[in-house]
């Protein structure tokens, strides 16, 4: 297959649940308008360049086998690198927007759109590299993934003006949910499937937080 179609087909795959995220904004008259939504998915975008700076900066290890070794490169090196860009990504979004005064259902969803935007640029960045068929049909799964973790960053990303430790704690559970699956996938047998229901079962629980809070009467 060209690299053309795989670009086109990873690309498409991982925003079938943009498209499905926008739709459900709009049933459930989130206050968020279209050039925001947008918005978020570029500021999403735009937290891959920071992920790849911070991932070259951390190639270096001295722990080269083991449990460790692959803790260190799936928790620390990929999930937290990418994390962490998302939250600087969020953290400027949030200010530029600061008039609006986001509450945490708008950061949750902002950052469930922004984990999105950054499953777009990576899976086109993916179409350049020699890739298997089973990355191809899992990038929706892994888009679904970056979503889910987004929630809980874009979450982070308000709550650290009012609380802090939530925020963290936040950030460690989207960490621990990235690291999980990035581990899982990877692996021979029925591991793979269990890294899905990873992911969905982490954006199902992003979705009701953000209705949760949502009809707690929060404004937004």
């Amino acid at each position: 297959m060209s690299g053309a179609w795989v670009l086109i087909i990873l690309v498409t795959v991982s925003s079938i649940p943009v498209v499905a995220i926008y739709f459900w904004f709009r049933a459930e008259k989130l206050q968020i308008s279209l050039a925001r939504f947008m918005f978020a998915l570029l500021a999403g975008a735009a937290a891959f360049f920071p992920a790849l700076i911070i991932q070259e900066l951390l190639l270096f290890s001295t722990v080269t086998h083991g449990r460790m070794a692959l803790f260190y490169e799936f928790f620390v090196r990929i999930a937290l690198s990418e994390e962490l860009s998302r939250l600087l990504m969020l953290f400027i979004f949030f200010w530029i927007s600061a008039r609006l005064k986001p509450g945490e259902q708008q950061g949750a969803a902002i950052g469930l759109v922004a984990g999105l935007g950054f499953a777009i640029l990576e899976s086109a960045a993916l179409s350049a590299s020699d890739i298997g068929i089973k990355i191809v049909l899992l990038r929706f799964f892994t888009a679904a993934l970056h979503g889910a973790c987004g929630s809980r960053i874009g979450s982070a990303a308000v709550l650290f003006r009012t609380n802090p430790i939530q925020a963290l704690m936040r950030i460690v559970t989207a960490t621990a949910i990235h690291g999980v699956y990035n581990l899982l996938v990877i692996q021979p047998g029925i591991q793979p499937l269990i890294a899905i229901l990873i992911a969905l079962s982490a954006l199902t629980t992003a979705i009701l937080t953000i209705r949760r809070v949502d009809k707690t009467g929060e404004t937004t």
